[in-house]
């Protein structure tokens, strides 16, 4: 019983970070390889965001437009 009960606190807080996204202003600098950014950014329509993946050296980050649910993001600040 000990055991179920510490692996769902544990699931709990895995899950916790992955139910919201954030959405910075602006794109960072740094992005870890395959590390994802959403952006709220001019160059996607209405209702989405800009998503930019990082690349490893000598490649270029992906970027692509995707649309968020309202409940699913939150707006931050990128910080240089």
């Amino acid at each position: 019983m000990r055991i179920l009960a510490s692996v769902l606190v544990v699931s709990c807080f895995v899950a916790l970070p992955c139910s919201a996204q954030t959405i910075l202003k602006s794109e960072p600098l740094m992005l870890a390889p395959y590390e994802v950014a959403f952006v709220k950014d001019a160059s996607c329509p209405s209702g989405k965001v800009l998503k930019v993946t990082g690349a490893i050296r000598g490649l270029h980050r992906r970027k692509a437009c995707v649309a968020l649910a309202g409940e699913q993001a939150s707006l931050a600040i990128a910080t240089p």
